[in-house]
């Protein structure tokens, strides 16, 4: 049986680091994605090569620690395995091979990307929801990596299609497909590689705890709550949490009134906390921002994904 799946990437318009606390968030699903194609054997054992890496990945079922799984990229792939395999789900052997169009470290997801493809696969002929996928594969990422991430990015992938923003509930895990207004795009740009297994990211997800513990979930405090977290540090973390929240639904209300400069000044308002708030921004990453603001047709522009380098995102005027 010959398989040919694929899984786009995604940038995320407004909503960082609020999805693991329950918050909304915003990304849209682009144009470059990553593909599987192969077929199904006989036995249990994969074997994926892959066009952008020379070590093909061998995995014997079943898997007992991904994170152990070398080269690297496979971990990924045996994490899902995994978590098909935890679903009571037969995992069958599969030859094949991956290609992707995402820049690796790129913060366009494309680690995601690849889960959502490997679960496509997987999954081939069984019932799945998006939302089912996602939360596999949010698995898969944690014990493949270590990176505590949100479920923004495997949701996005799962459910959305490229061009079209995605409102998510990461309480409710409700999606709403919300399209851009007429007179704007959005454009993003690669801008400097980045990692974020052994960055500072797990660090940000323990303060968000520890402001949770303090002053209750933060999808529902306001700047007042905030204000009387008397650590500066655990303050400023759930400033931005807090204020972002805010801010992805005040972008959506703006998309929805045509309100491209408020749309704008949002994204930019966004950029500002995480540079000084949750500081997940670097000095490279901020000119990068600033270049892009001085163009003529840009209205707003940030970082986009989970920080420490990535890509900028901008909206800009239409034509």
């Amino acid at each position: 049986m010959a398989i040919d799946v694929r899984a786009h990437g995604r940038v995320n318009l407004i909503g960082d680091h609020t999805d693991y606390s329950g918050g909304w968030v915003l990304p849209m699903p682009i144009a470059p994605f990553t593909s599987i194609t192969g077929d199904f054997v006989d036995g249990d054992d994969w074997h994926l090569s892959s066009e952008n890496d020379p070590d093909m990945v061998h995995l014997p079922l079943p898997i007992d620690d991904p994170s152990s799984v070398r080269p690297e990229w496979g971990r990924y792939v045996a994490g899902v395995l995994a978590e098909v395999a935890r679903s009571g789900r037969r995992v069958r052997g599969f030859r094949g091979r991956v290609s992707t169009e995402l820049p690796i470290g790129s913060g366009l997801s494309s680690s995601a990307a690849l889960e959502v493809a490997v679960a496509r696969v997987a999954l081939s002929g069984e019932h799945a929801d998006a939302l089912e996928v996602a939360e596999m594969c949010r698995r898969a990422e944690h014990r493949a990596s270590g990176v505590p991430c949100g479920i923004m990015d495997q949701l996005c992938i799962a459910a959305g299609e490229p061009g079209r923003p995605v409102l998510i509930d990461c309480t409710s895990l409700t999606v709403e497909h919300v399209p851009l207004p007429p007179g704007v795009r959005v454009t993003y740009e690669f801008v400097t590689p980045r990692r974020l297994a052994g960055s500072e990211y797990a660090t940000r997800v323990k303060e968000s705890q520890l402001a949770t513990e303090m002053i209750g979930p933060l999808r529902e405090a306001d700047i007042s709550d905030v204000e009387s977290i008397a650590d500066p540090v655990v303050r400023r973390r759930a400033r931005h949490i807090v204020s972002e929240n805010h801010r992805v639904l005040d972008f959506v209300a703006a998309m929805r009134s045509r309100d491209h400069e408020s749309m704008g000044r949002l994204m930019v308002e966004s950029h500002r906390s995480m540079q000084f708030d949750y500081e997940t921004s670097t000095s490279t990453m901020d000119a990068a921002v600033e270049r892009t603001l001085a163009e003529r047709d840009v209205l707003g522009a940030r970082l986009t994904g989970g920080g420490f380098g990535g890509c900028v995102v901008a909206l800009r005027r239409d034509g």
